[in-house]
């Protein structure tokens, strides 16, 4: 408990250095140069690249992200809470995430974002760590993006997993009366642990209702290799309801 009050104090200080970064945007430009902005959230099921991260359990959410505008360059920390360390064996039930990078055009319509992100999991105690860092490039044009993500160490507690690899493909697409149709296809590479990589696919629809915004997503993972200690298929297909505000 007193490791997990340090990360979430630590998180805290880290919201507030970019709350202060915000403090020095222009009051007279329609788009500050630099906007900070905090999301919070609750999910059925906290689904990572189609594998549950949380017991096919609820779980709660929160981050906050810097932007600078005139660059492209940002920041952000985000954390969830998940189960799937101490099923593992080892202790923690906190992700915390902190990334940074750089997004902007192109061309006319074509957008990039680069970066890189750390996934932290607090006192996990794994050997190897769950601890990963990843660096990412995506290339959007219109809804459609095509993503990839490199593991520059082991992956999620992985013994020997350097340099894995995530591909993901996708479109989130305005359908009118302010739905979004969200869609997604993305394959797991785990180096060196053929049986652990797999595929995985997302279908669903997000709505901004301005109080908050509402998604459902029916989420599918081919693999027969992540199951939770009652022998549940954590990539079975599944619906997941989440609840979201930025603010």
């Amino acid at each position: 408990m007193k490791h997990l009050k340090s990360q979430l104090k630590l998180a805290a200080a880290i919201t507030l250095a970019l709350s202060s970064l915000a403090s020095t945007a222009r009051a007279e430009d329609a788009k500050p140069d630099n906007e900070v902005s905090f999301n919070a959230a609750v999910t059925t099921d906290y689904r990572y690249r189609g594998i549950s991260q949380s017991r096919l359990k609820p779980a709660l959410q929160g981050g906050a992200d810097y932007v600078n505008n005139p660059t492209g360059f940002y920041l952000g920390t985000w954390a969830s809470t998940i189960h799937w360390i101490k099923d593992s064996g080892g202790d923690g039930n906190i992700e915390w995430d902190i990334y940074g990078g750089k997004k902007g055009e192109i061309a006319k319509g074509i957008t990039y974002d680069v970066g890189g992100l750390y996934y932290l999991y607090p006192s996990n105690s794994l050997s190897p760590s769950a601890n990963t860092f990843e660096l990412y490039g995506q290339v959007g044009y219109g809804p459609g993006y095509i993503k990839y993500s490199h593991s520059t160490t082991n992956l999620f507690g992985f013994a020997d997993s350097k340099n894995s690899g995530y591909l993901d493909v996708g479109a989130n697409i305005d359908i009118g009366t302010g739905l979004v149709l969200n869609l997604h296809a993305g394959h797991q590479k785990v180096k060196r642990h053929d049986a652990a990589s797999y595929t995985d696919y997302k279908i669903g629809v997000t709505k901004d209702f301005g109080i908050c915004s509402v998604s459902l997503a029916a989420v599918h993972a081919n693999t027969d290799a992540y199951f939770s200690p009652s022998g549940k298929n954590l990539g079975k297909t599944g619906a997941v309801l989440s609840v979201s505000k930025t603010f």
